[in-house]
């Protein structure tokens, strides 16, 4: 059984995700902005530390949180570019930095990307950014992380059970379900992969 950690836990992956984790038994941390065992801003590496020092040790980081600003381009100014930049991008370099200390050896991360890194749809120009931005992390950071450690971002496209919402912003796009996107996550979790996008397609 491993101690794994989840953010982003009460959203429609993240409830995914710990539902499949638990259900083979493992130990699960749930992690939200205001709901959870524990809250988090990612975008706060202060608030990430202070989670991290109050859970102690554990085998496995899993993200499924994250903001993007979605406007058209030339829309896009300032506040929308630093939103998508911290929280999304930094927000989860934050967790794999912080969490160092408390990791055990060849424990994992997971971060999650998504489909608009080789997609992109209209108003999702920072969406596409931060994502490809956070795939480069994780190829890079995989040839650095001590411990034996692995790392790797898992790249949804969109959610059968979000296309009520998101669905017209996706046209022509074969949804996946969200218990596929969680068997990817637990893929990355408890496999052997490092430093690689492992995407779920319709």
């Amino acid at each position: 059984m491993k101690k794994i950690v989840v953010i982003g836990a009460e959203g429609t992956i993240g409830k995914k995700v710990t539902q499949t984790l638990e259900g083979l038994g493992h130990e699960v941390i749930r992690v939200g902005k205001s709901r959870g065992q524990h809250q988090v801003k990612i975008e706060d590496r202060n608030s990430v530390k202070a989670l991290f020092e109050k859970i102690g040790a554990f085998d496995a980081v899993v993200n499924a949180a994250g903001d993007v600003a979605f406007a058209p381009f030339e829309k896009l100014g300032t506040n929308e570019w630093n939103l998508s930049l911290s929280s999304k991008l930094m927000g989860q370099v934050h967790l794999v930095q912080e969490a160092l200390p408390y990791i055990r050896e060849k424990g994992s991360f997971t971060l999650v990307s998504g489909i608009l890194s080789e997609a992109p749809i209209f108003a999702g120009v920072a969406a596409s950014t931060v994502n490809r931005a956070i795939e480069g992390f994780v190829m890079a950071a995989a040839a650095e992380l001590p411990k034996g450690l692995r790392i790797n971002v898992v790249s949804p496209t969109v959610l059968v059970e979000s296309m009520p919402v998101y669905g017209p912003f996706f046209p022509g796009f074969v949804p996946v379900p969200g218990e596929k996107v969680a068997q990817t996550y637990v893929r990355s979790i408890l496999g052997v992969e490092t430093g690689k996008t492992l995407t779920v397609n319709g």
